[in-house]
């Protein structure tokens, strides 16, 4: 059975793009042998979990694969495994999916997925098929830049080997029983080999979603706001391709195509909008949607990554990437002068470019030495296309007609660079101390908007991190640590409205700080993790009634407690658990209350999951549940807590692993936590709360086989 190894990463300011060549090594239960295992964390360079101080959580692949199994997306699977991760929202966003009160950084292979116009589309970008393993650095960092005040998930993509062809074949089947649409197919497949120099692997893998009902058996409202996956299709495909140029050079490049949209015609109809008093009550969801514009991630990227094992006496890392990024939405509805409701939606487009470069040198025995530099070029801009009100009224919004487009927000182009370095110093044996800074310096070029002239404004900002690692030579270590991060401000939503000029109003990182204790323990048949944190900033985003953001000076912080502990028993049997408990709060006239539910950063919910999984040599089974405890502000808004059970199950055969899955096993109504924070955003001004309060899944199946060979 495969574990959830709580290991670690040192809080390197400097932004380290991950390279992919080291693997980790398999885990086992001697205690030596856990301490000394080799992983690549972010870090870039291979590095002993006993050398590591800070909270990483590993999720393998055939983990992440048994949780897909069970019915779930990426994002709901990582909420499942990683304390301090919130659990997913089920959409197509992850918007409020936090980690510890505060924003997490996703990235593919060190690449980021974070824009500085966030969309919350990052768990929208891989199959898991393609993924070999999740690492999770819990808490603020600047690692790889900006966006991780919360933490950091890196993905990393699975990779060719060497020998004759090898294949592997996935396909599942996933329903509710609730109609003949309730039904989500997938179908993958992959080719890897090659010679002892050159090898690679190229995945596919499709999906194709039906129709989703919540527990009541009713059909689950579209997510119009941020758009979901009912309906929708998407197509993975990525290859890698591994080059030993010598026996001290490494060069891999990868390549990726990702498309996932809305691909059925189901959508909602409003049947009073040509109404005397129009309005979008007694909405209801028909067939016959059509839409110019529709629901749509397009996302193709590559990259490219060097390492040189004796450049100078140093190891020596650089990384070229390309993304490209097309993200699109549903028709929304707005209220039109004159009264009555027009719709119209949002198509925002992301390139980035960039290199990264990293030395690594050991000075001595004792200390080493890491320091580099990053680039990187974004540019965006958006449209908005409207639609013909004519034809979505005589509809009731059925049919969405392009009327005209239109700039979304102003454009705008960020140049960064970022110098960083970071020391590491074993003081004896059992003692290790590090520390380092990161200085980041952002231009920003900001086209003209709607009448408001555009400019150009420039901000840096300057991060620190220190840390001290205590081994105690019996399995228990302990760290202590200070670490700073930064949050990307959004220049088109800061930008492009009235008596909001780039000279009079220059943007700033939004700095967060953050202080950790933490303890591990690896030996026997134990794993166990536990870390306390304190993290505080000063300066906060808001959204007005436009969704529009702001800048302001507000004191925000959040602390709590994150812990993980499992116990395998013989050698069949395994017991776990993990615990989030954390306390969200804003300063409101010289008194700290808890943080709006709809307040940047968006507070937390406190989690509990546990598990109990038997394994032998050719079956699995595993019973997990979670919980979410119910959040209430100061104001007394609240997001409803709920308790989940999965049951999942596999069985080796001559002809390939059959898996089933049965997800919501108690079949619970609730709403998702985004469901609930939507309302705050959008309810009553875009109307009734039932239009956002998008609904979690009712008990499902999933029917899954797999080969290789």
């Amino acid at each position: 059975m495969t574990r959830l190894a709580p290991l670690s990463v040192a809080f390197l300011s400097g932004a380290f793009p991950l390279m992919t060549f080291a693997q980790a090594q398999p885990t086992t239960g001697d205690e030596a042998a856990a301490q000394d295992t080799m992983v690549v964390v972010g870090s870039r360079t291979p590095t002993q979990i006993s050398q590591i101080p800070g909270a990483v959580h590993v999720v393998e692949g055939a983990e992440l694969t048994q949780q897909i199994n069970a019915g779930g997306d990426l994002k709901t699977a990582l909420g499942r495994l990683v304390p301090g991760l919130d659990f997913g929202p089920q959409g197509r966003t992850n918007a409020g999916q936090n980690m510890r009160g505060r924003s997490v950084q996703v990235l593919i292979d060190g690449v980021s997925l974070n824009n500085s116009r966030g969309l919350s589309r990052q768990f929208d970008a891989i199959d898991p098929f393609n993924i070999e393993r999740v690492e999770v650095l819990s808490g603020t960092t600047s690692l790889y830049g900006g966006g991780a005040t919360g933490g950091l998930i890196n993905i990393i993509t699975r990779q060719g080997e060497s020998g004759r062809p090898h294949f592997e074949t996935q396909a599942s089947l996933t329903t509710g029983f609730n109609t003949d649409h309730d039904l989500d197919r997938r179908l993958s497949q992959s080719a890897s080999g090659g010679s002892d120099t050159v090898y690679g692997r190229i995945g596919v893998s499709l999906n194709e979603n039906g129709r989703q009902y919540d527990a009541g058996g009713d059909e689950i409202f579209p997510d119009i706001a941020q758009s979901d996956l009912q309906g929708n299709r998407s197509l993975d495909v990525l290859g890698n391709l591994s080059v030993e140029l010598d026996a001290n050079q490494t060069l891999q490049l990868t390549g990726q195509l990702y498309d996932s949209g809305k691909a059925n015609e189901r959508g909602v109809f409003y049947p009073n909008l040509a109404a005397p008093a129009p309005n979008l009550n007694d909405a209801d969801i028909r067939d016959g949607f059509t839409a110019d514009r529709e629901p749509r991630t397009d996302r193709k990227m590559i990259s490219a990554s060097y390492h040189h094992a004796d450049l100078l006496n140093q190891d020596f890392y650089l990384q070229a990437f390309h993304r490209e990024e097309e993200s699109s939405f549903h028709p929304f509805p707005y209220r039109a002068q004159g009264g009555g409701y027009y719709f119209a939606a949002s198509q925002q487009n992301t390139t980035l470019s960039g290199l990264k470069g990293l030395f690594s040198a050991d000075l001595t025995d004792s200390f080493n030495l890491s320091y580099g530099a990053d680039i990187d070029r974004e540019s965006f801009d958006a449209s908005q296309m409207r639609f013909d009100r004519a034809a979505s009224d005589a509809t009731g919004g059925l049919v969405q007609r392009r009327d005209s487009v239109t700039p979304r927000y102003p454009s705008f182009e960020v140049d960064t660079l970022a110098l960083f370095t970071q020391g590491e110093w074993w003081a004896t044996d059992q003692l290790q101390l590090s520390g380092g800074v990161r200085h980041q310096r952002m231009d920003v070029d900001i086209d003209d908007f709607n009448g408001v002239p555009g400019g150009s404004s420039d901000y840096d900002v300057t991060l620190f991190n220190s840390s001290a690692l205590y081994d105690f030579d019996n399995g228990h270590q302990s760290w202590l640590g200070y670490s700073e991060g930064f949050e990307l401000p959004d220049p088109s939503k800061y930008y492009g409205r009235a008596g909001q000029t780039v000279a009079d109003n220059p943007l700033d990182g939004i700095k967060t700080r953050q202080v950790e204790l933490g303890w591990r323990y690896q030996g026997g048949d134990w794993l166990a993790q536990a870390a306390v944190y304190y993290a505080w900033s000063d300066t906060a985003i808001e959204l007005d009634e436009d969704l529009n953001i702001a800048q302001v000076d507000d004191d925000r912080r959040d602390y709590g407690l994150e812990a993980s502990l499992t116990r395998y028993i013989g050698n069949h049997w395994e017991v776990g658990t993990t615990l989030h408990a954390l306390v969200s709060e804003q300063k409101v006239d010289g008194d700290w209350q808890d943080r709006g539910i709809t307040v940047s950063p968006y507070p937390s919910q406190d989690s509990l999951t546990a598990h109990v999984g038997w394994q032998d040599q050719t079956r699995t089974v595993r019973l997990q549940g979670s919980h979410a405890r119910e959040y209430e502000d100061a104001a007394g808004e609240r997001i409803d807590g709920f308790t989940t059970f999965d049951l999942i199950g596999s069985q080796k055969t001559d002809f390939g692993t059959l898996s089933l899955g049965v997800s919501n096993l108690t079949d619970k109504q609730y709403s998702t936590p985004w469901g609930q924070r939507a309302v705050g955003f959008y309810s009553p001004t875009y109307g009734p709360e039932y239009l956002y309060d998008y609904q979690a899944r009712g008990r499902t199946f999933t029917l899954g086989w797999s080969l290789e060979y």
